[in-house]
């Protein structure tokens, strides 16, 4: 069962993104060339003169995506991203880390997705893990932003380590899933690439699939920037001397100062997810009667989602993909009710 921990005084969120980005974290970035292969869909990838950013398109004919050119046993992966403008229903920005081509039936993977809405409504987004196929227990967060995505980039991080997973919004954390024994072979471990894809996601990622990409509005546009990819590159099929080689590395990661949550930004963290996290599986007790071992019960948190009941998840990442990262969709209340 999930542990149970006391509130925090209610600091203005405001105060830790400024503190934050008067403090960035010291990153070192990547061209686009230096680091990606382009995925899939011909023509929708488009590289900036000097290589430094790209935008990946959809369009009625087909989306777009981009890997990283090495697997990676643990890392800081990252990139500033701008998301596509005015009705954006049904499409769906991926940013996650994944090894599905290679462990088709037991794949990790470490996902943000932002989903797209009518005009006048914001960008969502969610955030997911699963480990050694666990797609049969999708342990799903879903949130609103403080910001609109669409006017300027923001920096969007993924740390994952043996002992850790934090997801970053520029240099606040909004989640940490702590590796426990309990969580067993739930914890991603084996080596795994970068992805960044846009699909057209129309049957479920906009209010459970009542709004459908309108392609009057395409092209939909989404860019990247200031990649950073912070690993260790491994064989994904030479697991026991991947380990052994990327102990330094390993090491290097977790004294960065992005892996380690100060009470400051703990209290960050707290602070966005009482206020824009509007979906947790770790309160869904319809879909979950028992607690996720790794759930951290907040008070406050579990007073708004005792009622909360199932969203609606999933889908592959790309329209066409030959790998399968998604159990099929959950049958659930859209997202609108979730504000109910």
């Amino acid at each position: 069962m999930g542990r149970l921990l006391p509130l925090i005084p209610d600091f203005s969120l405001f105060f830790f993104c400024f503190f934050f980005s008067a403090s960035s974290f010291n990153l070192s970035t990547i061209s686009f060339d230096q680091g990606y292969n382009h995925l899939f869909g011909e023509g929708n990838l488009v590289r900036s003169s000097d290589g430094r950013s790209v935008r990946i398109l959809l369009d009625r004919y087909t989306g777009a995506g981009f890997i990283s050119a090495n697997l990676y046993k643990h890392g800081f992966f990252s990139a500033n991203i701008k998301l596509p403008v005015e009705y954006t229903a049904g499409v769906v920005v991926a940013f996650y880390t994944s090894n599905g081509d290679v462990f088709e039936k037991t794949h990790d993977e470490l996902d943000f997705e932002f989903l797209g809405d009518v005009t006048g409504k914001p960008w969502r987004f969610q955030t997911n893990v699963y480990g050694n196929g666990s797609t049969s227990r999708g342990r799903e967060e879903r949130y609103r932003l403080w910001f609109d995505p669409t006017k300027e980039f923001h920096r969007y991080s993924i740390l994952w380590t043996a002992k850790n997973i934090i997801f970053y919004v520029d240099e606040v954390p909004i989640r940490e899933v702590v590796r426990s024994a309990a969580m067993g072979g739930d914890y991603p471990s084996k080596p795994m690439a970068l992805y960044a894809t846009i699909w057209d996601a129309s049957s479920w990622a906009t209010s459970g699939g009542k709004y459908k990409v309108d392609y009057a509005y395409a092209p939909f546009v989404s860019e990247f920037s200031d990649f950073v990819l912070d690993g260790c590159p491994a064989d994904p099929l030479q697991l026991s001397s991947s380990a052994a080689a990327c102990a330094d590395k390993d090491a290097e990661l977790e004294s960065n100062d992005y892996s380690v949550i100060t009470p400051l930004r703990r209290a960050a963290m707290r602070k966005f997810r009482r206020k824009y996290m509007y979906y947790s599986y770790c309160y869904d007790t319809l879909r979950y009667p028992i607690t996720m071992p790794e759930c951290v019960i907040v008070s406050s948190e579990q007073s708004r989602f005792k009622d909360s009941g199932r969203l609606k998840f999933g889908g592959s990442h790309k329209k066409g993909s030959k790998r399968r990262s998604r159990a099929p969709p959950v049958t659930a209340a859209s997202d609108s009710q979730a504000f109910a």
